[in-house]
């Protein structure tokens, strides 16, 4: 019996026609796509709120801890007045850094960090289950962080507070796995909406990177969800975008363009090797951090060394630049006000070190804010280097940086669509479209050469946890039954004896796909290792084909699509599928080859590697 594979027991199946298959778990909990497309609606909504009571926090929490003001309104665009504690703001940041720690420490794990790689670890690991909890406790430690002066974004909150809001919902409703995970795409996509009022930039952020299949059933949610919490946000704080930009010309319309275009690729690839310095740099820090014992010492420590560097700054610039999200200094360079070549390369690197001890330390915030910070001092400062050594043509410095925002998230975070929709989303500067699909091209490929992870996916990879860096669509999937099945199988009545037939073919030694037939009707199937004969020389085992043909099979069609096929043989848990020509109840004599589960895992696996990698 050991010479044969049929991998379940007998007697599921009909005997003279596919039968009808009675829904899955999941099948059976499946909501329409109405249904989804409404929580999805409801969510955008809730995420949108949410998004307006985060920043309003921030705001009310920067307020207390720069100036003792019980006071909600704050503009990030604007830089942060000089503090009333005068050197005493160094410890703003270290008492910010005593709470995150209480809240995370004591709550949610989870929060600690920028969130997204704990949505990314959820979608691919956790079928899409987020604890409740994750939302409160991640949105009082970033709002405490960022307050308090932590060099961190805001959009990694909204997206891990998004994200647990959609998996509650898919919890709270039963749904199978996948609508759950679409939910979470599609809080992430709206909290990125929301907050930086990019609707575009959202829904590419979701496929990007939440999304592992992209359909009309995922798309539609995170459309709608994305949408409406954009609308939230545009009702509370108006239609302009994160940053208003003066007219400018990013590429002449003369044969100047060219050499521009070669220098924004140039810029490109300077942001893509400091993207790939900054990723390694943050994770060094992490390492570090993590030697000094105790979760309060090593955040206050990091901390205190924010706070230093943030009032060394102030003294001897004026400015504290690197605080909280940094808007103010990309507003100030994107609108030409700052423009000095060593200043923005010294913003550039005070803004990485103060990213990276911020998170490495233990603080709560997001990478995306700091990262457009870094593209655009790193690209103004290019443009500044460019104008003093005379090129013979005219250089936008703001162009520049607006560029090397684009590049430096794509460069970082690997998603390149995101990058390029949402820095045009912010500035509504269409010119700079073209200059920056080339940028962050350049971008990605130099840090793919550098570090072949992003930002996100290394922290994953470091825990062991893989991710995949592309979605892609199986040719194979899409062939006919006919196309890809073994033609090479044998046809057999239940009555041959078992001893017989292995004496017949032991000489091929190979497996054998047999299909055996009682009468003219489809009985069972067999897989047969036909060189295990040589080891049962003498015995004689008296069974007959019938009685070890396994009946855990489908049948399909010659025209039937592989994916209907793999479908079917998920859902009856077969090992192989029978094809079979013509059309009303198959026959013995319509049997044309059969499709197995190995034979599909091959060749799905082969249609992959037709990919660039």
């Amino acid at each position: 019996m050991s010479a044969l594979s049929s991998e379940s027991p007998a007697g599921k199946l009909g005997t003279t026609s596919p039968v009808e298959t009675l829904p899955t778990d999941d099948e059976s909990r499946r909501l329409s796509l109405l249904t989804l497309s409404l929580l999805a609606l409801g969510l955008g909504i809730v995420t949108g709120l949410g998004a307006v009571l985060f920043r309003d926090l921030i705001g009310l929490l920067h307020n207390l801890f720069f100036n003792g003001a019980f006071v909600v309104a704050y503009d990030a665009n604007v830089f942060t007045a000089p503090s009333r504690w005068g050197p005493f703001v160094i410890l703003a940041p270290v008492i910010g850094a005593v709470v995150v720690t209480f809240l995370v420490s004591n709550f949610a794990p989870e929060a600690k960090g920028h969130g997204v790689p704990e949505v990314m670890d959820a979608i691919y690991y956790k079928e899409g289950k987020i604890r409740p909890i994750v939302a409160l406790v991640k949105s009082l430690a970033s709002a405490v962080a960022i307050g308090s002066g932590s060099s961190v974004g805001r959009e990694g909150p909204i997206i891990q507070i998004g994200s647990a809001l959609g998996s509650t919902l898919g919890q709270m409703i039963s749904m199978p796995v996948g609508q759950r995970i679409a939910l979470v795409a599609s809080g992430a996509g709206a909290g990125i909406a929301a907050t930086f009022n990019t609707p575009i930039g959202g829904v590419m952020f979701a496929i990007e990177l939440m999304m592992p299949e992209v359909s009309v059933s995922t798309f539609l949610p995170v459309a709608i969800a994305t949408g409406a919490a954009t609308f939230v946000g545009r009702w509370f704080f108006g239609q302009l975008p994160a940053f208003l930009v003066p007219p400018l010309q990013a590429l002449p319309a003369d044969t100047n363009a060219i050499m521009l275009l070669v220098l924004y690729a140039a810029l490109g690839g300077l942001v893509g090797v400091a993207a790939a310095g900054f990723i390694r740099g943050l994770h060094l820090a992490e390492d570090w951090f993590d030697k000094i014992p105790g979760r309060y010492t090593r955040h206050v420590i990091g901390m205190l060394t924010l706070g230093v560097l943030m009032y060394v700054l102030f003294v001897t610039l004026g400015q504290y630049y690197v605080d909280g999200v940094g808007y103010a200094t990309i507003e100030s360079i994107l609108t030409g006000q700052m423009s000095i070549g060593w200043l923005l390369v010294l913003l550039f690197v005070c803004k990485a070190a103060a990213t990276s001890i911020s998170l490495g330390a233990g603080s709560s915030g997001g990478i995306f804010s700091p990262s457009l910070f870094m593209g655009a001092a790193l690209g103004g400062g290019f443009a500044s280097l460019l104008q003093a050594i005379g090129v013979p043509f005219q250089v936008s410095i703001p162009a520049f940086a607006m560029v090397g925002m684009g590049a430096m998230v794509g460069g970082g975070t690997g998603a390149v669509m995101t990058a390029v929709t949402m820095t045009f989303e912010m500035t509504r500067e269409y010119d700079i479209v073209m200059p920056m699909i080339l940028a962050v091209a350049t971008s990605v490929g130099a840090r793919r050469l550098l570090s072949r992870e992003n930002i996100y996916t290394l922290k994953l990879v470091r825990r062991g946890r893989a991710i995949p860096k592309a979605l892609h669509a199986n040719m194979f999937l899409v062939r006919h039954a006919r196309e890809v099945m073994d033609a090479d199988i044998m046809v057999l009545p239940t009555e041959q004896g078992f001893d017989d037939f292995l004496r017949e073919h032991e000489a091929e030694g190979r497996l054998r796909h047999v299909v055996v037939t009682r009468g003219d009707q489809i009985f069972g199937v067999l897989r047969v290792n036909t060189g295990l004969r040589r080891g049962l020389e003498g015995a004689h085992t008296g069974v007959t084909l019938g009685d070890i043909a396994s009946r855990d099979f489908t049948i399909v069609g010659e025209d039937t699509v592989v994916s209907d096929v793999i479908e079917r043989i998920w859902r009856r848990n077969a090992f192989m599928a029978v094809v079979v020509s013509g059309h009303g109840i198959p026959r013995a004599d319509d049997v044309t080859g059969v499709i197995t589960r190995e034979h599909v895992a091959n060749s799905v696996a082969e249609g992959v590697r037709i990919y660039p990698r």
